[in-house]
């Protein structure tokens, strides 16, 4: 129960702050949070330096506050959302039929390119009940929108290089698959799926193919003009028929960006939302977003016009240098490898007998922010323009950590208990009585978020139900979700 006074931490307030009170909390807030200004941070942030965050944040503030809701009314807003996506269009080859918008970001353009897809089918057939097939290695955000437009989503393991299994996604195909999906690249380990061969049974089972390059997007086809190999995932290849790409990740644009791409306007429509029976007139949505904020799409119009080909070209040979360099440095380590052959500036580091996530828990310990993964456990980097000064730097904490983790320490004992407490508990009670036990160390651990992860992903790693999984992590999210 609150008491008096925590409750009057949650009142809204009487009184405003002055401006500077308000800049000190603000600053005073952010201490806690990752400082990717030193380049320490591998993952959420895209930073293309100062001079091009200066046009960004002018071009935002410009339009911070008008709305590309209604495009009659902010017409400049039309004409850089239309320029963006003819731009991204060209990028990835497409014809003077591409058409497509622009979104908050990968999420939502995924969510559009899904329902498109289940009413594009479901107007040919009424009758069809949607599903669609994608590699185990997908974006969760096919997930999200499996689950909110209520079509079954079937996932498919992914070959040894990482890649999707193009067989065995064809076998996954019946009478009510709508869509195949593959990335460019998938976002764990950097690989590109083999977008070729499944462009081709899509097309040969007369179904929709979408391209996720909502990573890849803004930086494979500087890296494929640089001379590395890059297969052909865009749509010069017979089949796509839509794509999503975001600026503000490798287009190094403002939060949040993206576009969904489609082969043709008759796809797109199935995207739009239009009420006509409104009191308050005709209602007619582009995307998901009914407001869409003007200053996001200002920004991505600056950003790319900024840049050009030439400074695309220039961040993309800095970063794929620095990639090439981590990746052979990783390699010579002894005990730790780079997953499959990523084609761009994502990789994953693995290992057959190290702790991945205590490794982790290590490199987080000197400052660096790099995401786990699991299945199989392993540490994920996202390389570019604001990592580029710590190479070096992270390639001698990498392996200082290294022997750290190689070490025996109590960490591992923690780990290994946790894990062995779990496999124990689950031979011996009831589901139920699992599912209990579950919620009970969870709110042992208390709200926040653990300082070392190794014990949490291995008691998660072996607990028997994923709905026990599931269920740990919603009340982890819904307790940080809420004040203290």
């Amino acid at each position: 129960m609150k008491t008096e006074e925590n409750q009057q931490k949650l009142l809204f307030p009487k009184n405003g702050k002055n401006p500077d009170e308000i800049y000190k909390l603000l600053d005073d807030a952010g201490d806690a949070d990752a400082n990717w200004r030193n380049g320490k941070t591998f993952s959420l942030v895209f930073y293309g330096g100062d001079e091009l965050s200066k046009v960004s944040q002018k071009a935002f503030m410009k339009y911070y506050y008008e709305n590309g809701l209604n495009p009659t009314v902010f017409p400049s807003l039309m004409r850089f959302e239309n320029e963006v996506v003819a731009m991204s269009a060209d990028l990835m080859n497409g014809d003077s039929d591409v058409v497509g918008n622009m979104t908050s970001g990968g999420t939502e353009s995924i969510l559009c390119a899904v329902k498109a897809a289940k009413y594009y089918a479901l107007n040919k057939n009424p009758d069809i009940k949607p599903e669609i097939v994608v590699a185990q290695s997908i974006h969760p955000a096919f997930d999200k929108a499996a689950h909110y437009f209520g079509i079954k989503i079937n996932h498919i393991p992914v070959r040894k290089d990482k890649r999707a299994d193009v067989k065995a996604m064809e076998a996954a195909i019946n009478k009510n698959t709508i869509l195949i999906v593959g990335s460019a690249p998938s976002y764990p380990h950097g690989v590109i799926d083999p977008i070729e061969e499944l462009a081709a049974i899509a097309k040969k089972h007369n179904i929709l193919m979408h391209v996720d390059a909502c990573v890849g997007g803004y930086m494979l086809p500087w890296v494929e003009r640089l001379g590395y190999a890059i297969p052909k995932f865009d749509f010069r290849v017979d089949g796509v028929t839509s794509m999503s790409m975001d600026l503000h990740k490798y287009g190094y644009t403002a939060k949040g960006a993206s576009c969904v791409l489609y082969r043709n306007s008759e796809i797109r429509k199935n995207q739009y939302f239009v009420y006509s029976g409104w009191n308050g007139g005709i209602y007619a949505s582009p995307s998901i977003a009914g407001t869409r904020p003007g200053g996001t799409i200002a920004a991505a119009w600056a950003v790319v016009n900024y840049l050009g080909e030439d400074g695309y070209m220039r961040i993309a040979k800095e970063v794929m240098e620095s990639a090439e360099k981590i990746k052979k440095a990783v390699d010579a380590m002894d005990g730790i490898y780079v997953i499959s052959n990523p084609e761009m500036s994502l990789l994953a580091i693995g290992s057959n007998d190290i702790d991945m996530i205590e490794l982790g828990d290590e490199l987080q310990f000197k400052g660096w922010y790099i995401d786990k993964q699991q299945n199989p456990s392993s540490l994920h980097l996202t390389l570019s323009q604001g990592n580029l000064a710590i190479v070096d730097e992270f390639l001698a904490d990498l392996k200082e950590a290294l022997a750290k983790a190689k070490k025996f320490s109590l960490n591992k004992i923690a780990t290994k208990a946790a894990s062995g407490f779990a496999k124990g508990a689950a031979k011996v009670l009831s589901e139920d009585a699992m599912s209990k036990l579950t919620t009970m160390l969870q709110k042992a651990g208390g709200k926040g978020l653990p300082k070392r992860s190794a014990p949490m992903y291995g008691l998660m790693g072996s607990l028997p139900n994923k709905g026990d999984v599931d269920d740990l992590i919603l009340n982890m999210l819904d307790g940080l979700n809420k004040l203290d």
